[in-house]
């Protein structure tokens, strides 16, 4: 059952988060359903505007539709990750999505105001939510791309003026996390300080973390022993998830651990099975371990379990 994010917030707000998944395909829609399943989770597939150019927005949608009624049980909401004021507004006048990501984080604070209040009215006459994006996350994803000297945490003065003005529903904050599978070159961690001061100035706001893979150096191993060359790549410490969502996270966004995941599967079946050129033998493995990944994270941001509990929130 489709429903929005600002339903799931609600019940997840300063006891856990929502794990928000990007997909892309039939056997991460597939796995993706599964997981949350097999661990009693409500969850949000996130569609990236890359995802929707990938084949055609309308057969990525049509398989979610899918996946909808083979899995009555689930709830989840459809967000769109990302989106520029173009794209929004198209995913808006769609119907299918419950929930908006407008990143204007680029631009400056007033442009970002505007451009965010904008999507705001538009998603809000719909019944959709909006989430926007303050400060700026280094590293790549997708068209989304940052050097890490141009990287800015989220002043918290500013996300309170910010939430005020646009009237978004919830605010992705820049507290240390990147894009890309090569996050961390030290020791640096998530700065719950900032995380910590945000709160008191939005107290019971969800906020998101973007760019949180944990990049497990368990799959990295196995990808480069397979061909692959990852040398470096580190992530955030899925540890830490349930401390930020003491501090008001509600969504946690989760791309690069399931290309990894993707990654390591494809490398190993070819490398031990040279001879073959069938791809569902490979898509059925790729698909449990995909679901066995999912109800890892969600057992992390401790939303494993809570499915009853949600259920029962929205009357279902």
């Amino acid at each position: 059952m489709i429903v929005t994010t600002k339903k799931l917030f609600e019940a997840a707000y300063g006891k856990y988060a929502i794990g928000a998944y990007n997909i892309n395909n039939l056997e991460q829609c597939m796995g993706l359903f599964r997981g949350n399943l097999e661990s009693q989770a409500p969850f949000i597939i996130q569609i990236s505007k890359g995802a929707r150019k990938y084949t055609d927005k309308r057969m990525l949608e049509a398989i979610i539709r899918a996946a909808d009624e083979i899995f009555p049980d689930a709830i989840f909401a459809v967000h769109l990750d990302h989106g520029d004021e173009e794209t929004c507004m198209d995913a808006i006048e769609s119907g299918f999505y419950s929930s908006v990501m407008i990143d204007a984080s680029h631009e400056d604070f007033e442009t970002n105001i505007a451009i965010t209040r904008r999507v705001v009215e538009a998603a809000h006459a719909r019944g959709i939510v909006v989430e926007a994006e303050l400060g700026q996350l280094g590293g790549v994803e997708e068209h989304v791309s940052v050097d890490e000297s141009n990287a800015k945490l989220t002043d918290p003065d500013n996300a309170k003026e910010f939430v005020e003005r646009t009237g978004c529903d919830s605010l992705a904050v820049a507290i240390g996390t990147s894009h890309g599978a090569f996050k961390f070159t030290g020791n640096q961690t998530l700065r719950f300080d900032v995380l910590a001061e945000i709160q008191k100035r939005l107290p019971g706001f969800p906020l998101v973390m973007h760019g949180s893979s944990s990049v497990p150096q368990e799959e990295v191993e196995r990808i480069n022993r397979a061909g692959g060359n990852l040398k470096g790549a580190k992530g955030v410490d899925e540890n830490q998830f349930r401390r930020a969502a003491e501090l008001g996270v509600t969504k946690v966004n989760i791309d690069t651990d399931g290309r990894l995941v993707w990654t390591r599967v494809h490398r190993e079946y070819f490398r031990d099975h040279p001879e073959e050129i069938d791809m569902r033998p490979i898509g059925k493995i790729f698909m449990a371990e995909y679901a066995k990944f999912i109800a890892h994270k969600n057992e992390k941001l401790g939303s494993a379990g809570r499915l009853p509990e949600v259920r029962a929130l929205l009357g279902k």
